[in-house]
């Protein structure tokens, strides 16, 4: 990969902002907690139902009301204080995640109340999503905004690795200490995100109508190589994401229990993490596109590799080269985002973003859970990886604007 030094010509150029660095820790304690809630609600699902098609459906209730939501949360994050919504949405994913604990401690927790509390989940999340990316760009100057994204994604990966573990290892003492440690880093990320004061935005209120509705959708739309870039994203993990059947490997495949799923779910945020820090060190110069396109397609070969494998250790390594894979994927999205977005769009297209980025994670749950449910898990997770690859070859021939995309700066 052609690096450089990143835009902001420091390792940690983001962080001299009191407002980023806030936001960062913030992101990274929500993270956690949600990434803990996750294995927890996995392995209790599939415990109490033995069936792979109810891990799927915790993917798709907690899809459904982004669904529902994504363009009036967009229109909302446009109107309002932005730090009002995210301080709003977190707040809502901490009683979501407190009623798991206090259900789980009473005895009362039943598949049908994960799935009511996984889609409140989801209903925050449609929220919190624009939120998060229409704040990041108010938090550092234009110059040192790449700079904060790897860094965001960075931290992200950190808690995608430490979260599945620690959520793995708390979880010897039951689900119910998975859930109150949960709650109390959701507590504490809603306190930071009192504390930030990102740079003020003018605000110009419009009427709710459907023009404004789908400005984010008609926004993306019009620059093809952000379209690409999100579809391709997209629809790879639609096919290619094994997440949702890591608790039939961790039980049924690699013998491995609670604590193997948590470092297998923390695989692929660690090869993202190695990733992001190469990235955030020196930046990605040149051919971004085609690095995509490239990254999407080795991605769909490690996901492949990690179907095949009976190895404990073989598959923790495809799932290392997943994350990394996707991790190239992920930063020229949200770089190319970030500095073609206006800022009176954020919230929309923000909006919409989310919408694709669930779509591939719970969506995808659903589709590995009902593919696995018919045809077994193993054939289930290689032929999402088969079509991963086919399909970085078809982006690259319907999307010419991604794949000539060089600079992520000054393009």
């Amino acid at each position: 990969m052609s690096v450089s030094a990143p835009a902001g010509g420091s390792f940690r150029s983001a962080f001299r902002h009191r407002a980023f660095a806030l936001f960062w820790f913030a992101r990274v304690c929500s993270m956690l907690a949600l990434q803990m809630q996750v294995v927890a609600v996995g392995w209790q699902v599939y415990a109490m139902t033995d069936s792979p098609l109810d891990l799927g459906l915790v993917g798709l209730f907690q899809f459904l009301p982004t669904l529902a939501l994504v363009l009036f949360a967009g229109h909302v994050v446009d109107n309002n204080d932005r730090k009002r919504v995210l301080f709003g949405a977190l707040s809502t994913e901490l009683i979501a995640i407190a009623a798991l604990f206090l259900l789980t401690m009473a005895g009362w927790l039943s598949p049908t109340a994960i799935f009511a509390i996984v889609a409140l989940i989801g209903a925050a999340k449609a929220f919190e999503g624009p939120a998060n990316q229409a704040i990041l760009s108010a938090t550092v100057p234009v110059e040192d905004l790449p700079n904060a994204v790897a860094w965001q994604s960075s931290g992200v990966q950190v808690a995608q690795i430490s979260g599945p573990a620690l959520g793995g290892l708390l979880y010897i003492a039951g689900p119910a200490a998975v859930y109150g440690v949960s709650t109390a880093m959701l507590a504490l990320s809603v306190v930071l995100i009192a504390a930030c004061r990102p740079r003020p935005v003018t605000m110009t209120r419009r009427a709710m109508s459907w023009s404004s509705l789908l400005a984010g959708a008609a926004f993306i739309r019009s620059r093809p190589e952000i379209l690409g870039a999100i579809s391709l994203d997209l629809f790879a993990v639609l096919l290619g994401g094994a997440t949702a059947l890591l608790p039939v490997y961790a039980r049924d495949v690699l013998h491995v229990g609670p604590w193997g799923l948590g470092l297998l779910r923390s695989a692929p945020a660690l090869g993202a993490l190695a990733m992001a820090m190469i990235i955030t060190r020196w930046g990605v110069q040149r051919h971004a596109g085609r690095w995509m396109l490239v990254a999407v397609a080795g991605f769909g070969a490690a996901t492949i590799a990690f179907g095949l494998s009976a190895d404990p250790l073989l598959s923790f390594l495809a799932l290392l080269v997943v994350g990394a894979t996707d991790q190239v994927s992920m930063f020229v999205r949200q770089t190319l985002i970030q500095l073609s977005t206006p800022d009176t769009m954020r919230g929309r297209v923000g909006a919409v973003t989310s919408l694709f980025i669930g779509a591939s994670n719970q969506l995808g749950e659903f589709e590995s859970g009902s593919v696995a449910a018919l045809l077994g898990a193993v054939p289930a997770v290689v032929l999402g990886g088969v079509g991963a690859i086919g399909l970085a070859g078809l982006w690259a021939l319907l999307f010419p604007a991604l794949r000539r995309v060089d600079r992520l700066l000054g393009r």
